[in-house]
Parts: C-alpha cells; sequence; structure tokens
C-alpha cells in the first residue's frame, strides 16, 4: 500500500494495488475509488484532504486476528 499527498491540490491517493484501473466511481464529490476489472479496490483518491481526511495526522495499525475465546475482564465481571 502506498499513501500519496499532493500539497498543490491538496489531494490524497492511497494505492492498495499497481494492478489497471477499469473504472473510476465517484462516491461523493470528494472522495473517488478505482476498481480493476473485476470489481477490486485499486485506489481511492480524496479531495480537500486536509479537511476531509484529517491530514497530515496518519497512523498505521496492523492488527492480528483476534483469539477464539476471550479472556478479556470486564469492570462489571470476569470472564
Amino acid at each position: 500500500m502506498k499513501i500519496k499527498y499532493f500539497s498543490h491540490t491538496d489531494t490524497a491517493l492511497v494505492e492498495f494495488s499497481d494492478r489497471a484501473v477499469a473504472e473510476i466511481k465517484e462516491i461523493n464529490k470528494n472522495i473517488h475509488i478505482d476498481l480493476d476489472r473485476s470489481g477490486n479496490l485499486i485506489a481511492t483518491t480524496v479531495e480537500h484532504a486536509r479537511r476531509k481526511a484529517n491530514l497530515p495526522f496518519l497512523s498505521y495499525e496492523e492488527l492480528e486476528e483476534a483469539p477464539a475465546k476471550s479472556t478479556r475482564r470486564t469492570a462489571k465481571g470476569r470472564r
């Protein structure tokens, strides 16, 4: 995945794949998605990114699969 920010146009581009784009869909006037021939997501474009996507604040977190049984404790009781 690549994230590019174009400051001169305040546009963010998040690329998920380098496959060829077959279709661009407008989600709203500021957000567009690029799809391949099979309808898989290739990229997302966000116009006015500083305001719409809270740039330049960016974080990345990779989450592991949750365990089958939870051993988390809550304030009301224990599992």
